[in-house]
């Protein structure tokens, strides 16, 4: 599991290490019910959704593994942002998302973080091709999924 300094991505970690309430899980570990929930809403489309679980189990948890939760939460809000045209907000949340997931690549609890940063990148790229006047043009279609192992 990576170990995170006192920023990450330029924003303050809120972690502490030792707080952690009963066993935490580890990148090795089976996913926990909350997450492969979370995954499954992100997955059908229902980003909103997505986030509500994975925010809940982001302030759950207490440690590094938390930052993986915020990473898929925000490519999710992200692309909630995107299917309703705010090129801003679905552009930030790109780039915050990315930071966060970037150190738990290639996978990380049955996830396969490497294939969603590579598809979040592409839906970057594409976003700044299109900019913000041709959002509406945006093929929704190929909006990624998140792969986890079984």
């Amino acid at each position: 599991m990576p170990e995170l300094p006192p920023t990450f991505n330029g924003r303050p970690t809120t972690w502490q290490q030792g707080e952690a309430v009963g066993p935490s899980p580890t990148c090795g570990d089976q996913p926990p019910a909350a997450l492969r929930h979370g995954i499954a809403q992100f997955n059908r489309g229902e980003y909103y959704q997505c986030h509500e679980t994975l925010e809940d189990a982001w302030k759950a948890e207490r440690t590094p593994i938390r930052q993986l939760y915020q990473g898929i939460l925000q490519i999710g809000v992200a692309l909630h942002h995107l299917r309703y045209g705010n090129y801003v907000g679905a552009s930030k949340l790109l780039v915050l998302g990315l930071g966060y997931l970037r150190g738990f690549s290639p996978a990380c609890l049955g996830v396969d973080v490497a294939k969603l940063i590579s598809d979040a990148e592409l839906v970057q790229a594409r976003l700044h091709q299109l900019g913000a006047a041709a959002i509406g043009e945006f093929d929704q279609s190929t909006f990624p999924t998140i792969s986890l192992a079984e």
